[in-house]
């Protein structure tokens, strides 16, 4: 069981939240068929669920080509991790399946509503709040986490990112900062 899935009514916790999104998309869409979109899509979606199941995340929700993600505040560092993971084999494996994007992703941790919201007949589990807020939010060429991230990080972990302002965001070594 995955660990949102027992949440019914509203409850607050403290998560690590992302968000994922592919670069140059809409250009790819351009030049494949309706048919070849959802085919790569899937197989990206079961790509991103089996890095996040894996350290103890959940995908929320997959909108398009971007995605919502979240990881319980026990495994921030696990959580991080799997990210950078996402953003590396995620990367490899679009470019071998002859997809011209690479994957944003974007992370903040906090407290946040998870709430079954929608239609009366159709209730979906969501994350709200001023965390999913300020992930959504943040610029990033490749992974930005937030100091409050940051600061959950393992020594080891911690080491593959560098400070990057402004607004304070972490990236990883090899990133360029952005001018």
């Amino acid at each position: 069981m995955r660990f949102l899935d027992a949440i019914e009514g509203p409850q607050e916790r403290e998560l690590l939240v992302a968000f994922f999104d592919l670069t140059r998309f809409h250009h790819y869409c351009q030049n494949h068929s309706d048919l070849e979109i959802t085919e790569m899509l899937d197989g990206y979606y079961e790509l991103v669920g089996d890095i996040v199941e894996v350290a103890g995340g959940s995908v929320v929700k997959f909108i398009g080509d971007a995605g919502l993600l979240a990881f319980p505040d026990t495994d921030v560092n696990e959580g991080v991790v799997a990210l950078k993971a996402l953003k590396d084999t995620g990367d490899r494996w679009l470019k071998s399946h002859g997809v011209p994007c690479e994957a944003i992703i974007k992370a903040h941790f906090g407290s946040v509503q998870c709430a079954r919201l929608g239609t009366r007949s159709d209730k979906r589990l969501d994350l709200m709040g001023l965390t999913v807020n300020t992930a959504s939010l943040l610029s990033s060429r490749g992974i930005a986490l937030t100091p409050q991230v940051f600061r959950k990080l393992d020594p080891a972990t911690r080491k593959l990112f560098k400070k990057h302002t402004p607004p304070v965001t972490y990236i990883p070594v090899p990133e360029r900062h952005s001018g």
